[in-house]
């Protein structure tokens, strides 16, 4: 019998149904655990590698390969699409994407323009290739939501309390909504290039959403991210949104237009259900560091989460957040091999 994209697990899970088994696959999967990731990686710039469509190619497959995961998530950073369209910026080693000219003015609004074709023609051409790479594997799209992009954008770069953001979110909000509007657009329009080629869902990825109230988050960021979602309204695939420390905003994220709300470690998936309300599939929620305790140990974990997302319509496996560097690329294999086992057992 031929399989198609419609029997994936991971489709069907992420739609609210029961597959044959848990799907799984994992943030960061395509990355810097593996041995053959760093070999390809070597000399090339991580901006660089995500402009070239045969490393983006090989870097999204190795996983795939390696593990045997359920989809594959597009290699790309939360950055790419402002590197696309000019924006002065690079992914320093060791401290992440720096600014040269933090955005903190109207008049510099300009600078963050549409998306056009040819911007983004590599990432277009990487996403087809990985199409007819991955046969019946689903491929996730990925960008970084508003809030994440334009703290980056004002800090400069990476900001453990987010001053200058919040001081601009709170004392000028008009200048907040044009810029996180602009970002919304620009997201939401590298999503709809990536789908479009051929990716069969996606992920709106806010690293930086936690750090807010529930309150703050419904007035200055929640209409921005469903903004950026909505640019796939009519494309029929599963949205999926994941925030870092976003146990207090889970039912908000859930309002964003998503059929998938991403939950990191530290709220049970029974919990979890509960705060974001009917009819939304679930995704996580291992513990990242627990893949560096005894196979025993992973085990039980991996079993308690599988069990606390049987309360959601869906339930796609996946850790709490990304996949740590210096994780043992086979205890991935070891805990794939468990979920897509455990119902059998």
């Amino acid at each position: 019998m031929t399989t198609t994209l419609a029997d994936s697990p991971f489709l069907q899970a992420a739609r609210g149904g029961t597959p044959s088994h848990t799907p799984v696959w994992f943030m960061r999967q395509a990355g810097r655990s593996l041995p053959e990731y760093r070999a390809v990686r070597e000399g090339v710039a991580m901006l660089d590698s995500c402009f070239r469509p045969e490393l983006v190619v090989e870097i999204t497959m190795q996983p795939v390969r390696r593990h045997g995961v359920d989809a594959a998530i597009f290699f790309s950073d939360i950055v790419v699409p402002l590197k696309a369209i000019g924006v002065d910026l690079d992914i320093v080693p060791g401290t992440g994407p720096v600014v040269a000219e933090p955005i903190r003015s109207a008049d510099q609004l300009a600078q963050l323009r549409d998306i056009e074709p040819d911007d983004v023609e590599p990432i277009a051409e990487s996403v087809r290739g990985l199409v007819d790479e991955l046969g019946s594997t689903p491929l996730i799209g990925f960008a970084g939501a508003p809030f994440t992009l334009a703290s980056y954008l004002i800090e400069g770069g990476p900001s453990r309390d987010h001053r200058r953001t919040k001081q601009l979110m709170y004392a000028e909000p008009e200048l907040w909504h044009a810029l996180a509007g602009r970002l919304a657009a620009i997201a939401g329009q590298f999503l709809r290039v990536q789908v479009e080629n051929g990716a069969s869902a996606v992920q709106l990825f806010d690293s930086w959403a936690g750090a807010l109230s529930l309150a703050d988050y419904r007035r200055f960021v929640l209409p921005h991210s469903q903004a950026a979602l909505s640019a796939l309204d009519g494309l029929d695939v599963p949205r999926i949104h994941f925030g870092v420390g976003t146990g207090e905003l889970l039912g908000a994220m859930g309002e964003a237009g998503v059929d998938v709300v991403g939950v990191d470690w530290r709220v049970p998936l029974d919990e979890a259900v509960k705060r974001i309300g009917p009819g939304k599939a679930v995704q996580g929620n291992l513990d990242p560091t627990t893949l560096f305790a005894p196979t025993e140990v992973v085990e039980r974990e991996a079993a308690r989460v599988i069990e606390a997302g049987r309360t959601a319509p869906g339930h796609v496996f996946n850790l709490g957040h990304g996949v740590l560097p210096d994780t043992d690329p086979d205890a991935l294999t070891r805990l794939v091999d468990f979920v897509h086992g455990y119902d059998a057992r």
